[in-house]
């Protein structure tokens, strides 16, 4: 009897190139990256600045295309798709959180929460809805505009808006890079919620130790490579490996200035 075949990743990249420039102010931002994102899982993207994280990230949410390699979106490879069929996809199969929020300020949080499907011309399932609502903790606040939510109560509208239209995959740039302390966690503590208990995918760009801790799953970049994980990490080890990268950034700059 057959075994049945393992569910593709929720995305996947094969040695994606990306550059930006030409000639000497040319700058490769990926230099070859292979990695799977496995469904159902928390995944954390860390690395100094100029690593390549955001690049990544965009490429594989089809915002960016690389110069050579490929990236799919579980069996579908972006880089065959015409515009117009990159436009649908990342309306119906991806969602994105953005550090900035990107609320529309003359709507309502619920407003806000389903205008992905507005756009779509998709009708909500209501005890979807709620559930995500219940998850977010939005319950009292949804015909609130903008202006009158905190910082953190924004960035949960924006998760909400990402997870109710159940896209394969959520992409979060810097979440908690606007909020406080308090209001990361509750943000971050929505996202794990996301995946453990509605089964999402999420993958989480951040340079911050504590926000990897909640992930399944880090994922180190330096010079556009992948060069290092971890599992159910903690936050000394995340700290451990960003010192490291850190030290052998030095040492390589140090041996270049030297040549």
């Amino acid at each position: 009897m057959t075994e049945p075949s393992a569910p593709p990743p929720a995305a996947s990249v094969r040695d994606l190139v990306k550059t930006y420039g030409t000639g000497q102010a040319r700058v490769t931002a990926l230099a070859g990256v292979t990695l799977d994102l496995a469904q159902g899982e928390f995944t954390a993207v860390m690395g100094p600045s100029g690593s390549g994280k955001s690049t990544l990230m965009h490429c594989c949410a089809g915002l960016d295309t690389g110069d050579s390699g490929s990236v799919r979106i579980g069996d579908t490879e972006l880089t065959r798709l015409k515009d117009k069929e990159l436009t649908r996809l990342r309306r119906d199969r991806i969602g994105f959180v953005f550090q900035s929020f990107n609320l529309v300020p003359t709507l309502t949080a619920r407003e806000n929460i389903l205008l992905p499907l507005a756009i779509a011309g998709r009708r909500p399932d209501e005890g979807f809805f709620e559930t995500v609502v219940d998850t977010v903790g939005l319950g009292p606040r949804l015909g609130h505009r903008p202006n009158e939510l905190s910082g953190g109560q924004q960035q949960r509208v924006a998760v909400a808006r990402a997870l109710v239209s159940r896209p394969d995959i959520v992409f979060a740039d810097e979440p908690t890079g606007n909020l406080d302390s308090q209001s990361g966690a509750e943000v971050l503590g929505l996202l794990r919620r996301s995946v453990h208990e509605v089964g999402q995918t999420v993958v989480m760009v951040t340079h911050d130790p504590v926000a990897a801790a909640y992930t399944d799953r880090v994922v180190f970049l330096a010079d556009g490579l992948v060069v290092d994980e971890l599992r159910d990490p903690d936050r000394e080890q995340v700290l451990a490996v960003m010192t490291r990268m850190t030290a052998a950034a030095l040492d390589a700059g140090a041996s270049d200035g030297g040549a």
